[in-house]
């Protein structure tokens, strides 16, 4: 009859003098809590892109990347998880370095904020509420970024901030670092660097490391990154999507979201047209998890409708929905649906066969 296999603690533990206790020796070392985190937890996704991408959301105590071209969703995800983070009660803190931000938008999605208007003017002149804003008047450079989360993190560790927190920086690729400015040249190789050392080296070791049981709080990094394109460098080969900044977030992200083709938009554009009047009211747009973390998901393609409101199911019903619902905004109360003529320009959906034989192409249009 064969002998039983011994388990990898019965082949430990006969190998060592039985009376040392290992437990015992952790106990000692402050190592007998070293492996414990928290239960995972999610900013949840809107039901067209769980339906979409096939994961539950934004996972808490986490890098997460959402990366692609120019108006293809990546600012409506943002907002999305923004919102999410004040139904739970996780303190949102935007780093808008794009300077394209607008709180009406994310009013209109359901984020909570007050226009603080003018006493004598009453033009609005702020906003306020249970968030955290800075943007270019005070954070110019990558280095900036890098200090100003650092410090919030230690204010956060002494008390002064009791709240789980989500950074929202929009987006990296916008801002240079010190040397850049320093010596009046925005240097890529330089910019790359800076993000390494600043994020890759500390800043992004600190988002995990909230993950476990010990530390009182969970805080969690989700930033845009711009993209630019990288043309085939043989006959045979295609193009490739390149991240500003470089490779660090990517790298340290758990998980990636893509937005859009590699050399254009990859969106359709989706129109009403009535008596002459045309509106674009949403985008088509190609999605696609292209990193994730073992057991956090899938990585899936597929796409969905970007409208002011938010993320719709790329499905002619929901569209049509959602059109019926906000025709009276585009053309006044009495407007007669089924005289509205929908249009698509999909010349942005292919990807293209013509790019610029340089190095890198910006992309600097709105999110």
């Amino acid at each position: 009859m064969a002998k039983a296999k011994s388990s990898l603690s019965e082949v430990v533990s006969n190998s060592l003098n039985k009376t040392f206790d290992l437990s015992a020796f952790k106990k000692s070392k402050f190592l007998d809590q070293s492996s414990k985190f928290k239960k995972q937890r999610w900013l949840p996704f809107s039901p067209a892109l769980q339906e979409a991408l096939s994961i539950p959301g934004v996972p808490l105590g986490h890098v997460f990347v959402a990366r692609g071209g120019s108006d293809t969703g990546k600012t409506t995800l943002l907002i999305e998880a923004a919102v999410e983070a004040q139904k739970q009660g996780i303190l949102p803190i935007f780093i808008i370095t794009e300077m394209k931000w607008d709180f009406v938008h994310a009013q209109k999605m359901g984020f909570q904020c007050e226009a603080v208007p003018d006493g004598n003017t009453g033009e609005v002149v702020d906003y306020t509420g249970f968030f955290i804003y800075v943007d270019r008047s005070s954070l110019n450079t990558i280095e900036d970024v890098s200090a100003f989360i650092a410090d919030i993190l230690n204010e956060q560790k002494q008390g002064k901030l009791p709240y789980d927190l989500l950074f929202l920086w929009d987006s990296i690729g916008s801002i240079p670092c010190d040397m850049s400015v320093k010596q009046g040249n925005n240097n890529p190789m330089w910019n790359a660097g800076a993000m390494a050392t600043q994020f890759g080296n500390f800043i992004n070791q600190q988002f995990p490391l909230s993950r476990k049981e010990t530390y009182p709080y969970t805080n969690t990094l989700f930033v845009i990154n711009k993209t630019g394109v990288q043309p085939a460098l043989t006959p045979m080969s295609q193009p490739r999507m390149t991240n500003k900044g470089g490779n660090t977030m990517y790298w340290d992200a758990t998980i990636v979201a893509t937005f859009g083709n590699v050399t254009n938009s990859g969106t359709s554009k989706i129109s009403v047209q009535h008596k002459g009047k045309k509106v674009e009211f949403a985008k088509r747009t190609k999605i696609a998890i292209d990193k994730i973390h073992a057991d956090y998901g899938i990585a899936t393609t597929s796409t969905v409708i970007v409208t002011p409101h938010g993320f719709i199911p790329d499905d002619k019903d929901d569209e049509k929905a959602y059109k019926a619902a906000h025709a009276h905004e585009w053309f006044g109360e009495k407007v007669n649906i089924d005289e509205i003529k929908v249009t698509e320009d999909n010349s942005e959906w292919e990807e293209s066969s013509k790019i610029s034989p340089i190095v890198e192409i910006d992309n600097e249009g709105t999110e």
